[in-house]
């Protein structure tokens, strides 16, 4: 099937409506990507993800790197063999993982040596390596080694990171060309520029004149406040090609999600929906319901009577609240089914409004229920 992007319809907010095609399936976008950090998204079966309509999933590379090791699930037949996932992966670089490990690390222009936060043991991981490790897991959509930085950092901290992203972004993509397959993989660049407009726009045209079939804006909602990271999205998404896939990693909260679709977004991920769900989180029409609360123990309404999933459709409030105060695995199991679920028909709305040019009303609806 190859990769091909369309985009079908555009909203008068900005938003669009697409088809990014790849050789394992159809992505209908926006789209939200549920986070399957090691291999599994917590909770959920492959099968279970299929019955939400999961259309892609993330997995992350530092992980697999490091436990059970890229070459190990090369000889596996690739990682949509190595977990019986027959539709699209999108895998990060390993750079946020890498990054995050402040204690751990050594960043230079070459590369970073990290440390291991399992054994402890030393590896270096250069933009050629990551990209090794993504042609070895056989993703889909595989992502250029960047660096992140932390929110807030001065002007010269911004500009120095997204100067080593760049060139970073240049030997990845001359890594590609020498050993990957583009009938098999897209590789995106990352537009970074921390907190100023006018880098973010010096990095997103420099990367589009390097010609990726996609790109992403990373180094956003790590502690910036939500207008922020609008304002970023919006001043790299400016910059970047029409007929390309955006991709605006690691976010964002239910009532967030439609504010950047409106700004160009096709695609996310965020560890939100399956991270709040096991600590007792849950999502639903009208908030949050932290379901550990007292005030459930005898509540025989669902979780969300406007919600069509499995769990809605079977279980009461308090049993979902005995589960979580038990610390029975089926807590888990069902507060992250809801919870993907309340993602995903998040978006299946979103594309729904774009089609029909009304996505102001459903964001004004939403946030008015959510906020």
């Amino acid at each position: 099937m190859g990769f091909r992007f369309e985009v079908l319809a555009t909203d008068p907010t900005g938003a669009r409506l697409g088809r990014l095609t790849t050789p394992h399936g159809v992505i209908e976008t926006p789209a939200f990507m549920p986070v399957g950090t090691a291999a599994t998204v917590k909770g959920q079966t492959q099968q279970d993800l299929e019955e939400l309509g999961v259309q892609i999933l993330l997995a992350n590379t530092y992980h697999l790197y490091l436990r059970p090791g890229h070459e190990l699930i090369r000889g596996m037949g690739g990682l949509h063999k190595f977990m019986s996932w027959p539709r699209p992966i999108l895998t990060d670089s390993g750079g946020y993982q890498v990054f995050s490990l402040s204690d751990l690390r050594k960043v230079g222009d070459d590369g970073v040596i990290f440390r291991s936060h399992l054994d402890g043991s030393e590896h270096f991981l250069s933009p050629e390596k990551a990209l090794e490790i993504q042609i070895a897991l056989g993703s889909d959509i595989m992502m250029v080694l960047d660096e992140c930085i932390e929110a807030p950092s001065d002007e010269p901290r911004a500009r120095q990171a997204a100067a080593r992203t760049l060139d970073w972004a240049k030997r990845s993509r001359g890594a590609f060309e020498r050993h990957g397959d583009v009938s098999r993989q897209m590789l995106f660049g990352i537009v970074q520029g921390g907190t100023y407009p006018a880098l973010r726009r010096e990095n997103a045209d420099a990367l589009v004149d390097l010609n990726f079939p996609g790109y992403a804006i990373g180094g956003l909602a790590v502690g910036e406040s939500h207008g922020v990271t609008c304002e970023m999205t919006q001043v790299a998404a400016s910059r970047l090609p029409a007929d390309r896939p955006r991709y605006l990693m690691g976010v964002g909260k239910p009532e967030q999600i439609v504010d950047y679709v409106c700004l160009g977004v096709d695609m996310m991920d965020c560890v939100l929906p399956t991270r709040s769900a096991r600590h007792g989180c849950l999502f639903t029409s009208r908030g949050r319901v932290l379901i550990r609360n007292a005030q459930y123990a005898n509540d025989p309404r669902p979780l969300d009577e406007n919600c069509r999933c499995a769990v809605c459709r079977r279980y009461s409030r308090a049993y979902l609240r005995h589960l979580y105060a038990t610390g029975e695995f089926l807590s888990l199991i069902l507060n992250t089914h809801h919870n993907l679920y309340f993602y995903l028909d998040i978006m299946r709305q979103i594309r729904e409004a774009i089609r029909f040019g009304s996505l102001e009303s459903f964001r004004s609806d939403l946030q008015a229920r959510l906020q």
